[in-house]
């Protein structure tokens, strides 16, 4: 439940709960708080059991977790009735990235060949090359940047 909470703001928390409440009131307090956490968690149990009664026994494996939409997408992909498992594991991104960088460099090459001798069905150089300045030229001032 407290999972992102670290120890500084945990001691912090510690640190202002004596200050607000005072050292004879805190136990107090814990306990109260402890107390209402049950029953919240008694009174959602007794919910989700009544819910899962009404449903009837075509239901009795439901889980309320799966309404978590990322939990129902992670569920649905693992399914191996939809053959998405094969798919997955057929598509090699770093392959895929691969095969599109080589593409790109003999593009390239190609381009250059063809523009030298300037045939008119040579490619557009799609690739982006830094432009040189020239020394007198100074950068662009943008006022809202400042």
């Amino acid at each position: 439940m407290f999972n992102d909470i670290g120890p500084l703001e945990l001691v912090t928390l510690i640190v202002l709960a004596v200050l607000v409440f005072g050292p004879d009131k805190l136990p107090k307090v814990i306990q109260d708080v402890t107390r209402t956490i049950r029953k919240i968690r008694e009174f959602s149990e007794s919910a989700k059991n009544d819910i899962r009664e009404e449903l009837g026994p075509e239901f009795k494996d439901f889980e309320f977790e799966d309404l978590n939409p990322k939990t129902f997408i992670r569920k649905q992909l693992d399914n191996e009735d939809l053959g998405l498992t094969e798919i997955r594991n057929g598509f090699d991104l770093k392959k895929e990235m691969a095969e599109v960088t080589d593409a790109v460099h003999s593009r390239d090459s190609d381009t250059s060949s063809a523009s030298s001798a300037g045939s008119s069905g040579a490619r557009l150089d799609m690739t982006k090359k830094p432009e040189t300045p020239d020394p007198d030229d100074r950068p662009p001032f943008d006022a809202d940047a400042t």
